[in-house]
């Protein structure tokens, strides 16, 4: 595995090949060793790649700031997972500017069956902290089991996170720098408490990484790729949790957003992506359940299979995207379907109660 590891993480360390460079050198040549053993003539073949990138390729000093992030992720007990590992979160690999590689602390599936994004504003009110602890209790309450992502920063990120651990649900805190520190060092507490629960950490940014505050703004896309759904409780005019909601739909995901009063401050935000339709209203967790198709355990039954089913057109293509493989994770539906989430949940709900699909673990289908 060692040299393995250091090819991937020295790949992932080249001076300005960024994400979408990285995938085109992978699509050219198959893989990473293959990228490193390639000659500048064919370097500059691939689209994107110019001289000074090739050069920095070439240049085979990045190995040894590898060697030393290797050391450093197995002193640690890091995860690393490269785009093309089995054990990449699967909703993230299909997002177009989803991180060559990520650096994971913890114990949990990134490909949970249910995962959620909950985001907002730095300066949480009690309005909107209560609105997440309830959202988040009445999540466990049903018997819904989903992961909880956010990003570790005060007011709604970090409510979001010990509210999840309260309620016995796994949460991730998605991190603007690499795993030698906390920022801010005031939610160390918090991290040890993610990683004692059963969640864990994650960043793209390794260990020798500068912190920079772009960096928290880079790390939004993994929020909003992680997950199914994003829910924003609080925000501003402007923020973090506002970008990564536009990033949520960019990925053809699920948004919603709590309401607040018009001349609340920290929910100008929230009232602004209900108004132009870039997010749904919800109130609370039977809100979720609806548009997003989740059943409470309680309320499911054991539905014999259906000999005729009449489908609609969109029930249609669905199946007849399941009829193109043995099974699909439901980012892959939703990509080859051209539909949202929460259409294609609704339709996979139907088609299971029917019998003609069944679910797999880590939300993959197929037909039934």
């Amino acid at each position: 595995m060692g040299n393995d590891l250091r090819d991937k993480i020295a790949f992932s360390l080249i001076p300005g090949i960024g994400n979408a460079n990285s995938k085109k050198l992978i699509a050219h040549f198959g893989n990473i060793k293959n990228v490193f053993g390639a000659s500048k003539n064919e370097l500059l073949k691939v689209p994107g790649i110019g001289p000074q990138l090739a050069n920095e390729i070439l240049d085979k000093s990045v190995f040894d700031y590898a060697d030393e992030e290797v050391g450093f992720v197995e002193k640690n007990k890091i995860d690393v997972y490269f785009l093309l590992d089995k054990n990449y979160p699967e909703r993230l690999k299909h997002c177009e500017d989803s991180p060559v590689i990520l650096y994971f602390k913890g114990t949990c599936d990134l490909n949970r069956q249910k995962v959620l994004s909950i985001v907002g504003t730095r300066n949480a009110t009690q309005y909107g902290k209560d609105r997440c602890n309830e959202l988040v209790k009445g999540l466990s309450s049903n018997g819904h089991n989903p992961l909880i992502v956010s990003g570790l920063a005060y007011g709604v990120d970090v409510c979001a996170h010990k509210a999840a651990i309260k309620n016995g649900l796994s949460t991730i805190g998605v991190l603007g720098h690499g795993l030698q520190m906390m920022y801010p060092a005031s939610h160390r507490q918090a991290a040890r408490d993610i990683i004692n629960s059963g969640g864990g950490l994650l960043t793209e940014f390794s260990s020798k990484s500068k912190l920079d505050p772009s960096n928290f703004v880079k790390r939004n896309r993994i929020i909003a790729g992680m997950a199914d759904a994003t829910i924003v409780v609080e925000s501003g005019q402007k923020g973090g949790s506002l970008i990564t909601a536009d990033i949520a739909n960019s990925y053809n995901r699920d948004v919603f957003a709590f309401p607040g009063r018009v001349n609340d401050k920290q929910s100008i935000g929230c009232n602004r992506l209900i108004k132009t339709n870039r997010a749904a209203l919800i109130e609370n967790v039977s809100d979720l359940e609806y548009i997003l198709g989740w059943e409470k355990e309680s309320d499911k039954k054991i539905i014999q299979k259906q000999l005729f089913v009449e489908l609609n057109p969109d029930e249609q293509i669905v199946l007849d995207v399941l009829k193109s493989a043995e099974a699909l994770s439901v980012d892959v539906i939703c990509l080859k379907s051209n539909f949202p989430m929460s259409k294609v949940s609704s339709i996979l709900l139907k088609l299971e109660f029917s019998g003609m699909v069944k679910s797999m673990p880590g939300k993959i289908y197929g037909l039934g």
